[in-house]
């Protein structure tokens, strides 16, 4: 009992930590798109006043390369090699369309893998991922990726009867620069030191070995049987320690196959693309809210966010609850962006848009749109994960803020004429919070003491104004 208290004010400290963060991060995105749309509107002006002199820039110019920096990709370097194993006895022309067919199959496995290719120069063959798109499991993605290809060049051996290719690859996550060219059909190339200590690793690795870096091992050797392969010395920077990939953990494998992942692997792999979807969808609420809405803002689902995870893990969920949860409690109030009322049916509708681009399966998706719907005023919720949700979207009513917070409320329903003056205010307030009660043991421990005083203190506020 003592160790899961200690367990649970770990996770209460973290999740706080994190809550810190993630305003943090929507202060200093807000200032960067209000910077970002200044850049643009002055743009606009300019392009403008450009048009009017005649003076607008030739096509060409605008189709010139530019350059925009990648703070976390991961890049892969294979070689395919096999070439000083052809014999004159073997058909050569044969040989070349089956490695063709190989490079092709594993253009189709970056596709799956969210991964983007750079670049084929002869046998060997480059890609990223975390680019174009940002992510923060690009390193998980192209780790993946590599045993796949290791696994379908061992089916191409044993089907054709020939022990002719073979891989090595080499895998470095850091910062890289992509130059981007094209207009109809966009090109990348990428440089910098990254790219260029992937090279190295996959030229001073072993034929069937998968090397990657210990900035990438850092990131996924929760998922990955890794075993330690030795240095690679690096100018001005000494010696870079390296790994060499065996396998899935036996954990996330898939009836003990070692490149086939299991629900366990797509629920952990869910949670930390989770952070991807949230920065999404955060960014998404800032720009789509309306203006009006003080209480129904990026905060305020932060705020849900962090509670579910922080009701759930207290409340004993799985893994695979806890995701749902905090899916659910993302998209809560997303249907804002819509309309007011009627914003849970339009955020579900939002959910079953969005989600399956990132692998959420339609089960998934269902339960989800379940525990939105259960925030509905009055909330009547039947299963643990809605009361855990309705809990989190009103954990405010025990909190030593709810005041503040509820005169946010006050002013988003005034702003719409849905409420009178102040006083009637409270007084709903006051019959609303007597009526409460929290659902799951975890709240009412946590919130229903302050809940109480919450209210004596709206009391007093009524006879001061009626007075």
């Amino acid at each position: 009992m003592v160790q899961h208290s200690e367990a649970l004010l770990k996770r209460i400290a973290k999740l706080v930590r994190q809550n810190q963060d993630l305003v943090e991060q929507h202060d200093k995105l807000s200032r960067e798109h209000e910077k970002l749309q200044a850049k643009l509107d002055n743009f606009k002006l300019v392009m403008a006043r450009m048009k009017e002199k005649g003076d607008i820039p030739d096509e060409k110019e605008l189709e010139k390369p530019h350059s925009l920096k990648f703070k976390m990709a991961t890049v892969l370097f294979a070689n395919v090699h096999g070439f000083s194993r052809i014999s004159d006895s073997m058909d050569s022309e044969k040989l070349m369309d089956e490695l063709d067919t190989v490079l092709f199959k594993f253009d189709m496995l970056l596709k799956y893998n969210n991964i983007h290719k750079i670049k084929t120069i002869g046998d060997s063959y480059m890609c990223a991922g975390g680019i174009p798109v940002k992510n923060i499991t690009n390193p998980i993605e192209v780790v993946m990726a590599a045993l796949k290809m290791q696994q379908y060049l061992e089916k191409v051996r044993k089907r054709s009867g020939h022990d002719i290719w073979d891989l090595k690859i080499g895998i470095h996550t850091g910062p890289v620069t992509a130059e981007i060219a094209g207009k109809k059909k966009i090109t990348y190339d990428i440089k910098g030191d990254t790219v260029n200590i992937t090279s190295r690793m996959e030229s001073s690795g072993e034929v069937g070995k998968i090397l990657i870096s210990v900035m990438t091992y850092e990131l996924v050797k929760e998922f990955f049987v890794c075993e330690y392969y030795g240095k690679l010395p690096v100018k001005y920077k000494g010696d870079l320690e390296m790994f060499s990939v065996k396998g899935l953990k036996p954990e996330y494998c898939n009836d003990g196959d070692a490149f086939s992942v299991n629900e366990k692997f797509d629920t952990k792999f869910k949670l930390i693309q989770f952070t991807d979807i949230q920065e999404i969808i955060l960014d998404k609420l800032e720009k789509e809210l309306p203006r009006y809405l003080f209480y129904h803002n990026v905060k305020h689902t932060v705020d849900v966010v962090t509670e579910v995870e922080l009701i759930g893990w207290a409340e004993g969920c799985t893994d695979d609850e806890v995701l749902l949860l905090k899916t659910a409690g993302l998209f809560h109030d997303a249907g804002h962006t819509l309309a007011y009322d009627g914003h849970e049916e339009l955020g579900c509708q939002l959910a079953k848009e969005f989600l399956p681009k990132h692998g959420y399966t339609e089960e998934q998706i269902g339960k989800i749109c379940n525990i939105i719907m259960a925030t509905q005023m009055p909330p009547k919720p039947s299963s643990l994960l809605e009361k855990i949700i309705c809990d989190a979207d009103l954990d405010y009513l025990g909190r030593s803020d709810m005041i503040p917070v509820s005169n946010t409320l006050y002013k988003e329903l005034n702003e719409q004429d849905k409420i009178g003056s102040f006083n009637d205010w409270n007084k709903l307030q006051v019959k609303f919070i007597s009526g409460h009660q929290y659902f799951t043991k975890t709240a009412r421990s946590l919130r229903e003491v302050n809940k109480q005083k919450q209210i004596e203190r709206i009391r007093s506020l009524i006879n001061g104004e009626s007075q």
